[in-house]
């Protein structure tokens, strides 16, 4: 076998490699806090004006109908159309970013 040959089928093999670990750690990283926060003001910005927001930077369990999230836990204050002020709390699913749980606090 020539050195051409086989230095051509290493430098594949390490493309490959480095490829396919970029892909795992995309895959494994979590969506940011802030980026979590970002998306439920988007979408709760269809009720009303936001007044103020929070999220924990740290994810938490949540167990939700036999289901184990890992996620994180945040609150948004709403002005509504009414005037009123509204507090909800929100999970957001740290991996892919979907809203687990929104819910008026009474």
């Amino acid at each position: 076998m020539s050195w051409k040959r086989f230095a051509a089928g290493v430098g594949a093999g390490v493309a490959v490699t480095m490829l396919a670990k970029s892909t795992m750690d995309q895959r494994e990283a979590p969506v940011a806090p802030e980026k979590a926060l970002k998306l439920v003001k988007k979408k709760a910005s269809e009720l009303g004006t936001i007044e103020g927001s929070w999220v924990h930077m740290t994810t938490e369990k949540l167990e939700q109908e036999q289901l184990e999230y890992d996620v994180y836990r945040g609150g948004i204050t709403i002005t509504e159309e009414d005037g009123s002020a509204a507090a909800y709390e929100f999970f957001v699913d740290a991996p892919t970013g979907t809203i687990v749980s929104f819910q008026k606090q009474e």
